[in-house]
This record gives C-alpha cells, sequence and structure tokens, in this order.
C-alpha cells in the first residue's frame, strides 16, 4: 500500500481521531448511538481508499494512472 505523505498523515489524524471518539465511548463520556467500532472502521477505511485513488501523488507513486490522465 503505497500512498503519498500528505494522505498518510490524514489518514494518520483521522485513525487517531477515531480511536480516541471510541475510547471516551467506552469509558462511557460520550454516548455513540450504539456504533460498532468496526462499522466505523470499514467506513474509515473505504474514504480512505477512495481518497488515495483520486490523489495524483499517490497515483505517481503507485505506478497507477490518475483519473482523467492518459499515457
Amino acid at each position: 500500500m503505497c500512498s503519498c505523505p500528505k494522505c498518510k498523515t490524514i489518514e494518520g489524524v483521522l485513525f487517531l481521531l477515531l480511536g480516541l471518539v471510541f475510547f471516551g465511548a467506552n469509558l462511557g463520556w460520550w454516548s455513540f448511538w450504539n456504533i460498532q467500532w468496526y462499522s466505523a472502521l470499514f467506513v474509515l477505511v473505504g474514504v480512505s481508499k477512495l481518497a488515495k485513488g483520486k490523489c495524483k501523488d499517490c497515483c505517481n507513486m503507485c505506478g497507477s494512472m490518475a483519473k482523467g490522465r492518459k499515457r
């Protein structure tokens, strides 16, 4: 899984925020509508995959073509 430093940073921040939210829910600080951690994780991974697929820097690093760009 290759990605540019910008996408790695954004993905890391999103995972940290998700972890803190569920940590707070586990400690009882916040009632979180009964959302399971794995559901939120699947949504987060899906969003990050879609974002990496549209990032030109990530596409250039991985050797795939960016959308709308022809070789």
